[in-house]
Protein backbone atom coordinates (compact mmCIF):
# COMPACT_ATOMS: atom_id res chain seq x y z
CA UNK A 1 0.00 0.00 0.00
CA UNK A 2 1.30 3.65 -0.35
CA UNK A 3 2.30 5.03 2.66
CA UNK A 4 0.71 8.66 1.32
CA UNK A 5 -2.03 9.37 2.90
CA UNK A 6 -5.44 7.58 2.85
CA UNK A 7 -7.74 10.77 2.91
CA UNK A 8 -7.22 13.83 3.66
CA UNK A 9 -7.40 14.61 7.65
CA UNK A 10 -11.07 15.61 8.77
CA UNK A 11 -11.42 19.17 9.46
CA UNK A 12 -12.88 20.59 12.39
CA UNK A 13 -15.99 20.92 11.13
CA UNK A 14 -18.98 19.08 11.35
CA UNK A 15 -18.80 18.00 7.60
CA UNK A 16 -15.13 17.71 6.67
CA UNK A 17 -15.15 16.20 3.11
CA UNK A 18 -12.39 12.76 2.55
CA UNK A 19 -11.80 11.45 -0.49
CA UNK A 20 -9.69 8.26 -0.38
CA UNK A 21 -7.78 6.09 -2.76
CA UNK A 22 -8.27 2.80 -4.24
CA UNK A 23 -6.48 -0.06 -2.16
CA UNK A 24 -4.33 -2.85 -3.45
CA UNK A 25 -6.30 -5.79 -2.57
CA UNK A 26 -4.35 -7.68 0.77
CA UNK A 27 -5.29 -9.51 3.96
CA UNK A 28 -4.62 -12.77 4.91
CA UNK A 29 -7.25 -15.68 4.09
CA UNK A 30 -9.24 -16.61 6.79
CA UNK A 31 -8.46 -19.11 8.95
CA UNK A 32 -9.58 -22.49 7.78
CA UNK A 33 -10.36 -26.20 9.55
CA UNK A 34 -12.40 -24.80 12.59
CA UNK A 35 -15.98 -24.40 11.53
CA UNK A 36 -17.71 -27.42 13.16
CA UNK A 37 -21.17 -28.50 12.72
CA UNK A 38 -22.26 -27.23 16.03
CA UNK A 39 -21.88 -23.67 14.81
CA UNK A 40 -25.10 -23.67 13.29
CA UNK A 41 -24.36 -21.05 10.59
CA UNK A 42 -24.74 -21.37 7.02
CA UNK A 43 -22.17 -20.73 5.00
CA UNK A 44 -21.96 -16.37 3.94
CA UNK A 45 -23.61 -15.79 0.91
CA UNK A 46 -20.51 -14.22 -0.77
CA UNK A 47 -17.00 -14.52 0.04
CA UNK A 48 -16.05 -12.60 3.41
CA UNK A 49 -12.86 -12.12 5.83
CA UNK A 50 -14.66 -13.02 8.35
CA UNK A 51 -15.79 -16.13 7.70
CA UNK A 52 -14.16 -19.62 8.38
CA UNK A 53 -14.56 -22.39 5.49
CA UNK A 54 -15.29 -24.29 9.05
CA UNK A 55 -14.49 -22.84 12.05
CA UNK A 56 -15.05 -24.34 15.84
CA UNK A 57 -16.43 -21.17 16.24
CA UNK A 58 -18.70 -18.83 14.51
CA UNK A 59 -18.28 -15.38 14.07
CA UNK A 60 -21.39 -12.73 14.87
CA UNK A 61 -24.43 -13.57 12.81
CA UNK A 62 -24.78 -9.57 12.06
CA UNK A 63 -21.50 -9.40 10.49
CA UNK A 64 -22.37 -11.81 7.85
CA UNK A 65 -25.12 -9.71 6.22
CA UNK A 66 -24.51 -9.60 2.63
CA UNK A 67 -23.11 -6.00 2.03
CA UNK A 68 -20.86 -6.16 5.15
CA UNK A 69 -19.91 -9.44 4.32
CA UNK A 70 -18.99 -7.84 0.67
CA UNK A 71 -17.09 -4.61 2.98
CA UNK A 72 -15.21 -7.05 4.97
CA UNK A 73 -13.71 -8.98 2.55
CA UNK A 74 -10.29 -8.26 1.61
CA UNK A 75 -9.78 -6.35 -1.22
CA UNK A 76 -13.13 -5.78 -2.66
CA UNK A 77 -13.95 -2.54 -2.55
CA UNK A 78 -11.42 0.28 -2.04
CA UNK A 79 -12.21 4.11 -2.20
CA UNK A 80 -10.55 6.26 -5.34
CA UNK A 81 -8.47 9.87 -5.06
CA UNK A 82 -10.70 11.30 -7.58
CA UNK A 83 -11.94 14.39 -8.57
CA UNK A 84 -12.16 17.39 -6.70
CA UNK A 85 -15.52 17.23 -7.41
CA UNK A 86 -16.38 14.20 -6.21
CA UNK A 87 -17.65 15.48 -2.72
CA UNK A 88 -20.53 17.41 -4.61
CA UNK A 89 -22.04 13.73 -5.02
CA UNK A 90 -23.15 13.96 -0.88
CA UNK A 91 -24.01 17.91 -1.24
CA UNK A 92 -27.58 16.73 -1.67
CA UNK A 93 -28.09 13.84 0.88
CA UNK A 94 -29.30 14.65 4.14
CA UNK A 95 -28.95 12.87 7.26
CA UNK A 96 -31.47 13.47 10.08
CA UNK A 97 -32.27 11.43 13.46
CA UNK A 98 -29.91 11.62 16.73
CA UNK A 99 -26.53 10.15 16.46
CA UNK A 100 -27.87 7.88 19.33
CA UNK A 101 -30.27 5.90 16.99
CA UNK A 102 -31.08 5.24 13.43
CA UNK A 103 -30.52 7.91 11.00
CA UNK A 104 -32.88 8.42 8.19
CA UNK A 105 -31.55 9.33 4.85
CA UNK A 106 -33.06 12.04 2.34
CA UNK A 107 -32.10 12.68 -1.31
CA UNK A 108 -33.27 13.43 -4.85
CA UNK A 109 -32.50 9.82 -6.17
CA UNK A 110 -30.63 8.63 -7.84
CA UNK A 111 -27.17 9.71 -5.86
CA UNK A 112 -23.92 9.16 -8.35
CA UNK A 113 -20.81 9.26 -7.30
CA UNK A 114 -17.67 9.54 -9.42
CA UNK A 115 -15.47 8.74 -7.23
CA UNK A 116 -15.56 7.20 -3.66
CA UNK A 117 -15.92 10.15 -0.94
CA UNK A 118 -16.53 10.83 3.48
CA UNK A 119 -17.84 13.50 5.06
CA UNK A 120 -18.23 13.64 8.90
CA UNK A 121 -21.48 15.19 9.33
CA UNK A 122 -21.39 14.96 13.19
CA UNK A 123 -18.14 14.92 14.57
CA UNK A 124 -17.87 13.39 18.02
CA UNK A 125 -16.34 14.23 21.08
CA UNK A 126 -14.84 10.57 21.96
CA UNK A 127 -11.13 9.38 21.41
CA UNK A 128 -9.52 9.73 17.93
CA UNK A 129 -9.24 6.77 16.11
CA UNK A 130 -6.00 5.23 13.95
CA UNK A 131 -4.82 2.27 12.54
CA UNK A 132 -4.91 -1.08 14.09
CA UNK A 133 -8.16 0.24 16.40
CA UNK A 134 -11.03 -1.97 16.59
CA UNK A 135 -13.96 0.44 16.37
CA UNK A 136 -17.68 -0.39 17.78
CA UNK A 137 -19.71 0.49 14.74
CA UNK A 138 -23.44 1.12 14.43
CA UNK A 139 -24.62 1.24 9.98
CA UNK A 140 -26.97 2.05 7.68
CA UNK A 141 -26.24 0.88 4.27
CA UNK A 142 -28.85 2.54 1.36
CA UNK A 143 -28.79 1.65 -2.39
CA UNK A 144 -27.99 5.16 -4.20
CA UNK A 145 -29.83 4.53 -6.91
CA UNK A 146 -33.37 4.19 -5.09
CA UNK A 147 -32.70 5.16 -1.69
CA UNK A 148 -33.80 2.12 -0.99
CA UNK A 149 -32.81 1.22 2.38
CA UNK A 150 -30.30 -2.47 2.21
CA UNK A 151 -29.17 -3.29 5.90
CA UNK A 152 -28.77 -1.85 9.24
CA UNK A 153 -27.05 -2.72 12.77
CA UNK A 154 -29.59 -0.23 14.52
CA UNK A 155 -32.01 -2.03 16.55
CA UNK A 156 -29.37 -4.63 17.40
CA UNK A 157 -25.77 -4.78 18.45
CA UNK A 158 -23.59 -2.55 16.89
CA UNK A 159 -20.53 -4.29 15.15
CA UNK A 160 -16.51 -4.41 15.29
CA UNK A 161 -14.79 -3.65 12.47
CA UNK A 162 -11.07 -3.36 12.44
CA UNK A 163 -9.47 -0.55 10.87
CA UNK A 164 -6.53 -2.55 9.67
CA UNK A 165 -5.38 -5.60 6.94
CA UNK A 166 -8.30 -7.59 6.46
CA UNK A 167 -11.09 -4.41 6.03
CA UNK A 168 -11.88 -3.02 3.09
CA UNK A 169 -9.17 0.13 2.56
CA UNK A 170 -12.19 2.55 2.04
CA UNK A 171 -13.57 1.82 5.23
CA UNK A 172 -10.44 2.21 6.96
CA UNK A 173 -9.99 5.19 5.04
CA UNK A 174 -12.96 6.11 6.08
CA UNK A 175 -13.02 6.03 10.11
CA UNK A 176 -9.33 6.51 10.01
CA UNK A 177 -8.63 10.24 12.07
CA UNK A 178 -12.56 10.28 13.16
CA UNK A 179 -13.54 10.16 16.67
CA UNK A 180 -15.75 8.48 19.12
CA UNK A 181 -19.28 9.42 18.77
CA UNK A 182 -18.93 10.91 15.17
CA UNK A 183 -21.39 10.27 12.21
CA UNK A 184 -19.89 9.82 8.83
CA UNK A 185 -21.61 9.82 5.45
CA UNK A 186 -19.52 7.76 2.80
CA UNK A 187 -20.85 7.14 -0.61
CA UNK A 188 -19.09 3.82 -2.25
CA UNK A 189 -18.97 4.39 -6.50
CA UNK A 190 -19.32 1.92 -8.64
CA UNK A 191 -15.83 1.34 -9.87
CA UNK A 192 -14.98 0.28 -6.73
CA UNK A 193 -17.31 -2.97 -7.24
CA UNK A 194 -19.39 -2.67 -4.16
CA UNK A 195 -22.39 -3.10 -5.80
CA UNK A 196 -21.02 -6.06 -8.39
CA UNK A 197 -20.13 -7.92 -5.52
CA UNK A 198 -23.45 -7.48 -3.75
CA UNK A 199 -25.95 -8.07 -6.59
CA UNK A 200 -28.16 -10.44 -4.46
CA UNK A 201 -29.56 -7.33 -2.82
CA UNK A 202 -30.84 -5.72 -5.73
CA UNK A 203 -27.60 -3.37 -6.65
CA UNK A 204 -26.61 -3.08 -10.10
CA UNK A 205 -22.89 -2.66 -11.16
CA UNK A 206 -23.31 1.01 -11.73
CA UNK A 207 -25.06 1.55 -8.44
CA UNK A 208 -23.21 3.94 -5.86
CA UNK A 209 -24.17 2.80 -2.38
CA UNK A 210 -24.32 5.02 0.65
CA UNK A 211 -23.36 4.70 4.11
CA UNK A 212 -24.36 6.36 7.46
CA UNK A 213 -21.66 5.08 9.97
CA UNK A 214 -21.99 6.01 13.83
CA UNK A 215 -18.68 5.50 15.91
CA UNK A 216 -19.73 3.86 19.11
CA UNK A 217 -16.06 3.08 20.49
CA UNK A 218 -12.35 2.06 20.56
CA UNK A 219 -11.02 -1.13 21.55
CA UNK A 220 -7.32 -2.39 20.80
CA UNK A 221 -6.81 -6.19 21.70
CA UNK A 222 -3.94 -7.08 23.08
CA UNK A 223 -1.08 -8.79 20.94
CA UNK A 224 -0.19 -12.10 23.04
CA UNK A 225 -1.14 -13.19 26.30
CA UNK A 226 0.68 -11.88 29.13
CA UNK A 227 0.43 -11.94 32.95
CA UNK A 228 2.23 -14.73 35.32
CA UNK A 229 3.02 -17.87 33.85
CA UNK A 230 1.13 -20.66 35.55
CA UNK A 231 2.69 -24.49 35.51
CA UNK A 232 0.23 -27.03 33.98
CA UNK A 233 -0.69 -29.99 36.04
CA UNK A 234 1.53 -32.86 35.67
CA UNK A 235 0.12 -35.12 32.44
CA UNK A 236 -1.24 -32.65 30.68
CA UNK A 237 0.21 -31.06 27.20
CA UNK A 238 2.89 -29.14 27.47
CA UNK A 239 3.54 -25.48 25.22
CA UNK A 240 6.70 -23.77 24.25
CA UNK A 241 6.68 -20.89 22.51
CA UNK A 242 8.24 -19.00 20.06
CA UNK A 243 9.66 -15.07 20.23
CA UNK A 244 6.12 -14.09 18.68
CA UNK A 245 4.03 -15.90 21.04
CA UNK A 246 3.53 -19.08 18.69
CA UNK A 247 2.22 -22.07 20.74
CA UNK A 248 3.82 -25.73 20.06
CA UNK A 249 2.21 -28.19 21.83
CA UNK A 250 2.93 -31.31 23.20
CA UNK A 251 0.95 -33.78 23.36
CA UNK A 252 2.45 -37.11 26.02
CA UNK A 253 2.11 -40.44 25.20
CA UNK A 254 -1.43 -41.12 27.57
CA UNK A 255 -5.07 -41.84 27.17
CA UNK A 256 -6.76 -38.62 27.39
CA UNK A 257 -9.15 -37.12 30.29
CA UNK A 258 -12.46 -37.40 29.73
CA UNK A 259 -13.27 -34.34 31.04
CA UNK A 260 -12.94 -30.98 30.16
CA UNK A 261 -9.76 -29.32 31.53
CA UNK A 262 -9.29 -25.82 31.55
CA UNK A 263 -6.08 -23.94 33.35
CA UNK A 264 -4.71 -20.87 32.26
CA UNK A 265 -0.93 -21.28 31.38
CA UNK A 266 -0.51 -17.49 31.07
CA UNK A 267 -2.91 -15.76 34.24
CA UNK A 268 -3.91 -12.10 32.97
CA UNK A 269 -4.80 -9.52 34.71
CA UNK A 270 -7.54 -7.82 32.78
CA UNK A 271 -11.53 -8.12 32.97
CA UNK A 272 -13.20 -11.35 33.50
CA UNK A 273 -15.10 -12.66 30.60
CA UNK A 274 -18.26 -13.56 30.65
CA UNK A 275 -21.43 -15.07 28.87
CA UNK A 276 -22.47 -13.43 25.78
CA UNK A 277 -19.15 -11.28 25.74
CA UNK A 278 -17.20 -11.16 22.15
CA UNK A 279 -13.83 -12.39 22.80
CA UNK A 280 -10.76 -11.69 20.85
CA UNK A 281 -8.40 -14.54 20.73
CA UNK A 282 -5.81 -16.34 19.31
CA UNK A 283 -5.68 -20.04 18.95
CA UNK A 284 -4.10 -23.21 18.05
CA UNK A 285 -6.09 -26.21 17.99
CA UNK A 286 -4.43 -30.08 18.06
CA UNK A 287 -5.89 -33.59 18.00
CA UNK A 288 -4.63 -35.27 21.48
CA UNK A 289 -4.19 -38.96 19.72
CA UNK A 290 -1.95 -37.38 17.06
CA UNK A 291 -0.63 -34.38 18.41
CA UNK A 292 -1.69 -32.64 14.31
CA UNK A 293 -2.60 -29.63 14.31
CA UNK A 294 -5.45 -29.00 12.90
CA UNK A 295 -6.22 -25.08 12.44
CA UNK A 296 -4.04 -22.15 13.97
CA UNK A 297 -4.30 -18.61 13.16
CA UNK A 298 -0.38 -18.41 13.87
CA UNK A 299 -0.12 -20.74 10.68
CA UNK A 300 1.68 -18.77 8.01
CA UNK A 301 -1.31 -18.14 5.35
CA UNK A 302 -3.46 -16.86 8.70
CA UNK A 303 -0.41 -14.59 9.60
CA UNK A 304 -0.98 -14.42 13.25
CA UNK A 305 -4.40 -12.96 12.74
CA UNK A 306 -6.37 -11.68 15.80
CA UNK A 307 -10.38 -13.56 15.47
CA UNK A 308 -13.37 -12.59 17.31
CA UNK A 309 -16.20 -15.12 18.87
CA UNK A 310 -18.84 -15.17 20.83
CA UNK A 311 -18.98 -17.11 23.92
CA UNK A 312 -20.93 -18.50 26.29
CA UNK A 313 -24.29 -18.22 23.78
CA UNK A 314 -24.30 -21.87 22.64
CA UNK A 315 -22.29 -20.50 19.13
CA UNK A 316 -19.45 -22.40 19.68
CA UNK A 317 -18.44 -25.35 20.62
CA UNK A 318 -19.33 -26.86 24.16
CA UNK A 319 -15.75 -26.47 25.24
CA UNK A 320 -14.97 -23.32 24.40
CA UNK A 321 -18.29 -22.12 26.08
CA UNK A 322 -17.38 -23.92 29.50
CA UNK A 323 -13.92 -23.67 29.56
CA UNK A 324 -13.29 -19.61 28.19
CA UNK A 325 -16.07 -17.89 30.49
CA UNK A 326 -14.49 -16.76 34.02
CA UNK A 327 -11.03 -16.72 32.05
CA UNK A 328 -9.18 -13.33 32.22
CA UNK A 329 -8.23 -10.72 29.21
CA UNK A 330 -4.42 -11.89 29.04
CA UNK A 331 -4.42 -15.08 29.66
CA UNK A 332 -3.33 -18.24 27.71
CA UNK A 333 -5.86 -21.14 28.63
CA UNK A 334 -4.83 -24.70 27.57
CA UNK A 335 -8.21 -26.38 26.50
CA UNK A 336 -8.82 -30.62 26.83
CA UNK A 337 -12.09 -31.27 25.50
CA UNK A 338 -13.11 -34.43 24.73
CA UNK A 339 -15.99 -35.56 22.11
CA UNK A 340 -18.92 -34.68 23.39
CA UNK A 341 -18.08 -31.42 24.08
CA UNK A 342 -16.29 -30.97 20.78
CA UNK A 343 -17.45 -32.09 17.89
CA UNK A 344 -19.77 -35.29 18.84
CA UNK A 345 -20.23 -38.44 17.35
CA UNK A 346 -20.02 -37.15 13.58
CA UNK A 347 -16.57 -35.74 14.33
CA UNK A 348 -15.16 -33.03 11.26
CA UNK A 349 -13.97 -34.44 8.84
CA UNK A 350 -12.61 -31.61 6.66
CA UNK A 351 -10.17 -30.91 9.74
CA UNK A 352 -9.35 -34.80 9.81
CA UNK A 353 -11.36 -34.65 14.06
CA UNK A 354 -13.08 -38.08 14.00
CA UNK A 355 -15.97 -38.38 16.51
CA UNK A 356 -14.13 -40.06 18.91
CA UNK A 357 -11.09 -37.52 19.31
CA UNK A 358 -9.91 -35.00 21.91
CA UNK A 359 -9.09 -31.64 21.20
CA UNK A 360 -6.57 -29.72 22.33
CA UNK A 361 -6.32 -25.83 22.14
CA UNK A 362 -4.41 -23.32 23.41
CA UNK A 363 -5.98 -20.07 23.53
CA UNK A 364 -5.05 -16.58 23.96
CA UNK A 365 -7.52 -14.49 25.35
CA UNK A 366 -6.49 -10.76 23.79
CA UNK A 367 -9.32 -9.27 24.49
CA UNK A 368 -13.12 -9.01 25.43
CA UNK A 369 -16.31 -6.63 24.21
Amino acid sequence: MSSSPACAPPGSGPRSTRRCRRPVPEGPAPPSGLAGPRSGVAPPPVPSALAHERPPVRRRPVLLTTVLAVVLATGLLGATAGPAGAAAALDGVTVTGDATGKPALTASWPVRASASVAEVRTKGTGAKTAKGDRLSVDYLVVNGRTGEELETSYGTTPVRLDLAKGTTPALVDALTGTTVGSRVLVAVAPEDGLARNAASVGLRKDDTVLFVIDVRGISTPLERATGTAVAPPAGFPTVTLAKNGAPTVTVPKTAAPTGLVAVPLIEGTGPVVQAGQTIDARYTGVIWDTGKVFDSTWAKKNRGRVVAFEIGTGSVIDGWDQGLVGQKVGSQVLLVIPPALGYGPGGQPASGIEGTDTLVFVVDVLGVS
